[in-house]
């Protein structure tokens, strides 16, 4: 403590020197939004689109707006199969030196195939982005599809079909897809059914790939290298592309309309009394239609007819018998919007509020823990090991749903029950505005944080191009998801899900049939009560 004449002192030196001018605080960005996405056609009208972001590895990748849904019951399990025969022997490489220079870019190169797109991306250091697109263009348009190399991959997708056919998570899925889209489209297999996979030859995957694989339908999508330089080595490797200047495929297709579903159903309840696999029932009865005579009567499959189909939600109920299994498994799904859709982002708000996962997951604050189906159903019900919100989104329509597994000791009807009230919440009440928040910033945080891998930066890009034409970026998706109200999510609740929407998907597997779902859904408001 100082003593009263020091003190003096002290105020005199503080009074003599000049109070220094305050500054206001500039404050930090809370985002920096990049650079904008640069986008090039090419005079063949592929697109080349690129983002500028930091980073010690590049990442391209081919991005075709095809897949499963794009084949006609002659094609099936075409996409499948192709994807496993990427980056073998070619034109200008052998297997084994083509192997060689995938190792040399010290990076990562794989395929895949989906319902909608067909993908190849490598991810690689700076320098080898022209190794690595003279790569990715050589197995996409000069594949040789030999035999000895495609009997190996039919062992190895045989194997894979096989192993998912006895996983119910992996499998259902697909049974889901299967009976909302019921002939058409989106309800084709994405794996190559069993009975299927020796019938697809070379010959079939180079008709199918000359059909499909044309430039308008491609993106080639890039970040950290310039732009210049991906649209010269676009131009380079894929510039001489042309579209086929006619179709000749005009077999008959399958789109089964709603008379024929009983059919369809009746089928696969014989092949389950049979015990085969599920995937194995799933595809007999959809290539047994071929022989029916209605068939012959349905509009043709060319191109024409298949690149402008939209999909057709259909809805439908299936039960799998199935005995000697932990968990008995059901899955409740309404279409839902498509992607181009602006309530797509209440949808996506709807799915995070529910949640969910598994009762033995480690959950915690930013993990879910506080979803719904956590708090209302997992925490609550010992006998329900898993429970979940999911949604399924495409170029024209979406699978918005929940799923449960529980033990065969509890009922069907009360796991019904549960997940319908689950629903009815959403229809006649109102989300509190904390609840409300939680779920819009774990959602921004999910789309943020799945960004942070350039793999999946540049695959969102490819995809997007192919759907919107553009790139919509992080900063405009947080602020839509923000602008997102309780008012919102009611109104779309009811628009998916309500006493107006279209009829439910449900499928179910175990010992225990799913046959009282109509009074149950009836009972909570839930559906179009049919």
């Amino acid at each position: 403590m100082l003593a009263r004449p020091q003190l003096a002192r002290a105020r005199y030196i503080s009074a003599a020197i000049p109070r220094a001018r305050v500054l206001k605080r500039r404050p930090y960005a809370s985002f920096v939004e990049p650079l904008p996405t640069k986008i090039t056609t090419l005079p063949n009208k592929l697109r080349v689109a690129t983002e500028t972001t930091p980073g010690h590895f590049s990442a391209v990748g081919v991005y075709i707006d095809a897949g499963s849904r794009y084949e006609s019951p002659q094609y099936t399990g075409v996409s499948h199969i192709l994807d496993r025969m990427a980056f073998k022997s070619t034109q200008q490489r052998s297997a084994g030196s083509m192997s060689t220079e995938i190792d040399s870019l010290g990076g990562q190169m794989f395929a895949s195939s989906s319902r909608e797109t067909i993908m190849y991306q490598s991810s690689h250091f700076h320098h080898g982005t022209p190794l690595a697109v003279s790569i990715l263009a050589d197995t996409i348009l000069n594949p040789l599809f030999l035999n000895e190399e495609l009997q190996t991959q039919r062992e190895a997708a045989r194997y894979e079909v096989r192993e998912l056919s006895n996983k119910p998570e992996s499998m259902l899925p697909e049974a889901l897809h299967y009976m909302a889209y019921q002939g058409n489209t989106l309800g084709n297999p994405a794996l190559c059914p069993d009975d299927r996979i020796d019938l697809v030859d070379g010959n079939m995957l180079r008709t199918w790939t000359k059909e499909w694989f044309r430039p308008e339908r491609m993106v080639i999508a890039g970040a950290g290298m310039p732009h210049e330089e991906l649209v010269e080595l676009a131009e380079k490797y894929f510039g001489h592309l042309r579209s086929p200047a006619l179709t000749s495929s005009t077999q008959p297709s399958l789109l089964v309309n709603g008379g024929q579903s009983g059919l369809l159903q009746s089928q696969l309840l014989q092949n389950n009394q049979q015990k085969p696999s599920l995937y194995k029932s799933l595809a007999t009865a959809a290539t047994s239609l071929l022989h029916n005579p209605v068939a012959n009567q349905l509009p043709d499959s060319s191109f024409e007819v298949l690149s402008t189909k939209k999909a057709n939600y259909t809805g439908g109920v299936l039960h799998i018998p199935a005995e000697d299994q932990d968990f008995e498994h059901v899955y409740v799904a309404f279409e839902g919007v498509s992607i181009k859709d602006e309530d797509i982002y209440p949808m996506a708000v709807i799915q995070m509020l529910l949640g969910g996962g598994g009762s033995f997951s480690s959950g915690g604050p930013g993990k879910g823990m506080y979803t719904r189906l956590y708090t209302h159903v997992l925490n609550h019900y010992h006998t329900i090991d898993h429970c979940a919100s999911f949604h399924h989104i495409y170029a024209d329509t979406s699978l918005l749903g929940l799923f449960a597994s529980f033990v065969p000791q509890e009922s069907m009807r009360k796991v019904l029950s549960i997940l319908a009230h689950q629903l009815s919440l959403l229809l006649y009440e109102k989300v509190p505005a904390v609840e409300l928040s939680r779920a819009k910033k774990q959602l921004q945080s999910s789309l943020a944080m799945s960004m942070e891998s350039r793999q999946v930066e540049v695959e969102d890009l490819g995809r997007q191009i192919l759907v919107h034409g553009r790139k919509v970026g992080m900063l405009e998706m947080t602020q839509k998801i923000d602008a997102v109200t309780a008012d919102d999510l009611q109104r779309v609740a009811h628009r998916l899900f309500g006493q107006d929407s279209k009829p439910p998907t449900l499928v179910s597997m175990g010992t225990q049939d799913i046959d009282e779902w109509p009074s149950i859904f009836k009972a909570y408001g839930v559906g179009n009560n049919i």
